[in-house]
């Protein structure tokens, strides 16, 4: 009977130990099976790595692009740079924190809603701009997240998530 390994230790498994050079491609492609990197994958690839976790998770936090909690259901991603915030979207960052009672990062307690902020999506012309499930929503408004996420939750149930 065939042993059924765990993703991590496939991952884990393509990587000779104790390279350090290959520390950032193991935790990208961690995050990218698993949707973040958890306290037991830090562990797992600090044995692997022969690295304390405290090293990797200095590492990890170092770079925006990593994630220590699950996505939400439904996950947005926001854009803040220079023509998007000019347009409005540190009120539309507002409002979201307002309506979900979550930080960027977060996910709601539901496991339904989640939201990152990035510095630019190259959209600039149409800002601010919202990516959710893979749409882009352009010209955003405020007094449009209301609506936006109560469409969006019309849309999910329980039985989704």
């Amino acid at each position: 009977m065939k042993k059924v390994s765990n993703p991590i230790d496939e991952i884990l498994g393509r990587y000779k130990p104790a390279r350090r050079e290959d520390l950032i491609p193991i935790l990208q492609e961690i995050q990218e099976k698993e949707g973040f990197i958890s306290e037991q994958a830090i562990i797992r690839v600090g044995n692997h790595m022969k690295l304390s976790t405290t090293k990797i998770y200095g590492l990890a936090t170092f770079y925006d692009q990593f994630r220590f909690k699950p996505k939400g259901l439904l996950h947005l991603v926001v854009c803040n740079g220079t023509a998007c915030y000019l347009n409005g979207a540190g009120a539309i960052l507002k409002k979201i924190r307002e309506e979900l009672g979550i930080e960027p990062g977060e996910t709601t307690r539901d496991g339904r809603f989640s939201y990152d902020v990035v510095t630019c999506m190259g959209g600039c012309s149409n800002g601010p701009l919202i990516l959710v499930a893979g749409e882009f929503l352009t010209g955003v408004k405020p007094e449009d997240i209301t609506s936006i996420l109560g469409s969006l939750k019309k849309n999910t149930t329980s039985e989704n998530i």
